[in-house]
């Protein structure tokens, strides 16, 4: 209800209004009649009724605006903003590496190129080319591989899956371009020798259990930094992989994660614990004690536990092992690899030692034969020349 008054001001009649507006807040706004207050009191309050009556029709023009809203087509938005929308929506249903994968993709790549190259492109409008073209400047212009292009392809068309399942789109554009040709990997490694002098380059140094762990046992990078005490079974000679750390960006900030579990199943692993290692871990220990009496209560106490930590108690993050495994390789000549590829070099160093590849994929992790066949191709040739050196007696001699 919309109340009100007449006001005189120097000698003119003012209306002033009471009413709450649509957000619930008091207003009393006041306007001047234009009328001398001498002989003019009736033409006043008539105008008086007739501005109260136009302000309640104005109200109730809001109260069923905004119980009405327009309705906006969501195929409409902007697809960058469709895109954050939906990266926003998977973070609560995703693990944080995952996460992390996307919106490092999402936010820093895709999303610059569309918002530089097509701004405002609505959801809607999206068509294969649009998609197409961006793989193609990645390429061209910024030199990406094929596989990130196709790292990239699938955080897209997830989303834009996303859009065509709820309806907001008839199709998924994604699903109608030439996607590269995936470039096989193949891992590289080192031989017995460069193994042996690596292993005396980093004893002592903080890469020493890392490169023992990835090059001797095959572990990957999250296993290593994940192994625990009470994984080790110095009765029983046993070290048991159950345990992981991984490192992410979300949102610019370094997030450690910690699992109690394995990559998957087959990754969750017991291997015996060989008198080198044993002989290492004993040394690690003894230091981790030493460590914790000098430091006292400056030493950190929040990865009591964990074997790979540092002189303070801090957890050996992964991205140290990454940064400095190609600094230690650099500085003392070594031919570079990556770090990844120690684990490659103890699958070749399994295998020219006759152990087979079934035993290796136990080894390793590997829930599938497959993945060990296909990644360790070079790993085969030797039992190629076996093959071919079982046949030879029969081959033909040649004509002179």
């Amino acid at each position: 209800m919309v109340a009100g008054h007449l006001r005189e001001k120097r000698g003119y009649y003012h209306i002033v209004l009471s009413y709450t507006d649509e957000n619930g807040k008091r207003k009393t706004p006041t306007k001047s009649t234009g009328l001398p207050v001498k002989g003019n009191k009736k033409r006043a309050e008539a105008m008086l009724a007739q501005a109260r009556k136009e302000m309640e029709e104005e109200l109730a023009r809001q109260i069923e605006k905004n119980s009405h809203p327009e309705q906006i087509d969501p195929a409409d938005i902007p697809f960058t903003k469709f895109l954050t929308d939906w990266l926003d929506m998977m973070e609560a249903s995703i693990e944080v590496t995952t996460y992390s994968s996307y919106s490092l993709s999402i936010k820093n790549k895709i999303i610059p190129y569309f918002d530089k190259r097509y701004p405002g492109l609505r959801l809607r409008e999206v068509t294969p080319k649009h998609i197409q073209d961006y793989y193609t400047y990645e390429m061209k212009e910024n030199g990406i591989s094929p596989n990130t292009v196709i790292h990239r392809h699938a955080n897209i068309r997830k989303a834009l899956q996303y859009a065509y399942k709820t309806g907001l789109l008839d199709n998924n554009p994604a699903d109608r371009i030439e996607r590269p040709k995936k470039v096989k990997y193949v891992g590289d490694y080192y031989n017995a020798k460069e193994l042996e002098r690596l292993f005396e380059i980093v004893r002592g140094d903080p890469l020493e259990l890392g490169v023992i762990l990835a090059a001797f046992y095959g572990l990957r990078r999250s296993e290593a930094v994940g192994l625990k005490w009470e994984a080790i079974d110095f009765e029983q000679k046993t070290l048991t992989i159950r345990h992981t750390v991984t490192q992410a960006s979300v949102d610019g900030k370094s997030t450690i994660i910690e699992k109690d579990r394995a990559k998957t199943k087959s990754s969750y692993r017991t291997l015996p614990l060989v008198p080198p290692f044993e002989e290492l871990l004993y040394r690690l220990k003894a230091q981790q004690e030493v460590n914790r009496k000098l430091c006292g209560n400056m030493y950190n106490k929040m990865y009591d536990g964990y074997i790979y930590v540092n002189e303070i108690g801090e957890l050996v993050k992964p991205g140290y092992i990454t940064q400095h495994f190609p600094l230690v390789l650099e500085k003392s000549g070594m031919r570079k690899i990556r770090f990844h590829d120690l684990r490659h070099s103890c699958a070749s160093l399994l295998y020219a030692n006759g152990v087979s590849l079934k035993d290796i994929q136990e080894w390793l992790g590997h829930s599938d034969i497959s993945t060990t066949s296909n990644i360790y191709t070079h790993l085969s040739f030797s039992s190629k020349v076996a093959s071919a050196n079982a046949i030879i007696g029969v081959y033909p001699k040649a004509v002179s």
